[in-house]
């Protein structure tokens, strides 16, 4: 599994817009399928708007995205996040994406865990779901490497390419983090 040493995850800052603007068009065929927000014309407009929704989400405490980085060259690689936070029963989805150059190298597994240690540690969440689509088999993998619980399918659980589609429920709480610590 990738270490600090070779990706961090942290909060989205202005000077990361180009690099956002790169790992996309560089994902754009795969990535496309699977986030709306990516499209063809993806542009640093688009970059900077996500990067100024990031810190304004963030100052209202609504939804936390991070952003997952190269180590050595600072790059954006991907993103993570805690969103559809439910403060009164302290739950929270983790959502995540990785640039097509980096896919199959654990960077989801690295970056989900970091985005868990903040819904569990700092934000005091009790329970973390993570969402797929029932043919998004390599979410389902990153969810189960973890040591997420599959809980069920839910009918119409996501709006998908314009339609419901039902999804795939993981669920992490944070005595199933336990172990994290001691393998790496």
């Amino acid at each position: 599994m990738p270490s600090d040493s070779m990706y961090l995850v942290r909060r989205f800052e202005p000077a990361d817009a180009p690099s956002m603007l790169a790992a996309v068009k560089a994902s754009t065929p795969e990535l496309a399928y699977w986030m709306p927000w990516c499209k063809e014309d993806y542009a640093i407009e688009d970059a900077n708007s996500w990067i100024q929704f990031t810190e304004e989400a963030w100052n209202r405490r609504s939804e936390f995205p991070l952003g997952v980085f190269d180590a050595s060259t600072g790059a954006v690689v991907g993103g993570t996040g805690v969103n559809q936070i439910n403060k009164v029963y302290r739950t929270g989805n983790i959502g995540y994406w990785v640039s097509t150059p980096h896919t199959g190298k654990g960077v989801a597994r690295f970056a989900a865990r970091r985005a868990a240690q903040l819904g569990f540690g700092e934000l005091g969440l009790t329970r973390l779901e993570i969402v797929t689509l029932t043919h998004n088999l390599s979410s389902q993998r990153v969810a189960e490497s973890l040591g997420a619980v599959r809980e069920c399918q839910a009918r119409s659980r996501l709006y998908f390419h314009g339609k419901p589609h039902d999804a795939i429920v993981f669920s992490l709480i944070p005595q199933d983090t336990a172990e994290w610590g001691r393998e790496q």
